[in-house]
């Protein structure tokens, strides 16, 4: 994608001599753009804790170059293990981040009977590899979930299509076109009038701050809405669809994605209008089938929730919103059970939300 014009994916190296890799710190966006550069595995865990990257494709992309740097630096197995888990304990509930990591201690294994020199060689290239295959698998997306837009265009020709969404699941979230926002721009760039309805997605205002920020660099139309305003606009017919990413995705088709994402869910539900879940295979979390009673939900800090960020007189700041002394809670994400899925839209294509589905989908992984 680009910004100001430029292409950019969301992660690249500082040079063709160096070992660094640099993000965008999107704690800053969309008021300052800045870079950093992270040349540690504890570089990387503070990143990917401290939400200067975010989006469960992107953490997991990071976290391949955190195993890198983690196994540069050990001097020995048991160091390196307490640097992967350092790594691991970061965000719990994106499982790319587990899965990432997985391939690269698999690879470091396969590689075992050869010097360190050539494993690190192959565990930076392989984190690159890890960015270019996401890349592909939401491009696909876009193209499979292109054809929701298509279908809901035929039978409004000439009209705009409205579409919802909630927090960041675009470009910034993954390594380029993102999950949620894949199909969003393969439409626009084909022609087909799409307006984007986008949640602020409280309490860090990913939707606001970064998919608005996204849109708008891309030239996307769109408008921000509160949190609580989409309800309203389904049950006017100002919603024709919503698209939404995932952190964690069961078996069954159960979605973990950011809070309030449950209340979109059944918003829709009650009015009739198409939810759609997009994501890889690396969001997929096999191995479980309960999402509600098995997917781990990450608690924030609350000053996240008591605190908000913006710009006045030209400075970024922070300011308290509510009473100093008031208590507040902070869980980053909700379930939105299968039965509220319309489909997901993945790079083979879409498929119901249940097991069947999912499995016929993914039979090397059944």
């Amino acid at each position: 994608m680009k910004i100001n014009g430029k292409k950019y994916h969301s992660v690249w190296k500082l040079d063709d001599d160096s070992d660094t890799v640099v993000i965008i710190d999107q704690r800053f966006l969309p008021h300052q753009l800045i870079f950093e550069e992270l040349d540690s595995s504890e570089k990387v865990a503070v990143a990917i804790e401290e939400m200067h990257l975010r989006g469960a494709p992107l953490i997991g992309i990071v976290a391949a170059f955190g195993v890198y740097y983690a196994f540069k630096e050990a001097s020995s197995k048991e160091e390196f293990a307490s640097k992967i888990e350092r790594l691991k304990n970061t965000r719990p509930t994106a499982i790319n981040l587990e899965w990432a990591i997985q391939q690269q201690i698999k690879l470091s294994e396969e590689l075992s009977d050869q010097d360190k020199a050539a494993i690190q060689s192959a565990l930076f290239e392989n984190g690159f590899k890890i960015l270019h295959e996401d890349i592909e698998l939401c491009r696909k997306i876009g193209e499979n979930g292109l054809s929701i837009i298509e279908e809901i265009a035929a039978k409004k020709p000439g009209e705009t299509i409205n579409i919802l969404t909630h927090c960041n699941a675009g470009w910034l979230a993954t390594g380029d076109y993102g999950t949620a926002t894949s199909p969003i721009y393969h439409a626009h760039d084909k022609g087909i009038k799409v307006h984007v309805y986008v949640d602020e997605t409280r309490p860090r205002n990913q939707g606001a701050r970064l998919t608005a920020w996204e849109l708008s660099q891309h030239g996307v139309p769109h408008t921000v809405i509160a949190d609580n305003t989409g309800g309203h606009l389904m049950q006017h017919g100002l919603v024709d669809v919503c698209f939404v990413g995932a952190d964690r995705v069961t078996r069954t088709g159960d979605a973990a994605n950011k809070i309030g994402t449950y209340l979109k869910a059944l918003a829709a539900n009650d009015n009739d209008v198409p939810f759609y879940v997009c994501l890889p295979y690396t969001t997929f979390d096999f191995s479980i089938r309960d999402g509600v009673k098995e997917i781990p939900i990450e608690e924030r800090g609350s000053e996240e929730v008591k605190l908000i960020q913006g710009k006045h007189n030209g400075e970024v700041k922070k300011v308290l919103l509510t009473p100093e002394d008031s208590p507040a809670v902070n869980y980053g994400f909700d379930v939105t059970p299968a039965r509220l899925v319309t489909e997901l839209v993945t790079e083979r294509g879409r498929c119901q939300a249940n097991e069947e589905s999912i499995m016929k989908l993914y039979t090397d992984h059944a």
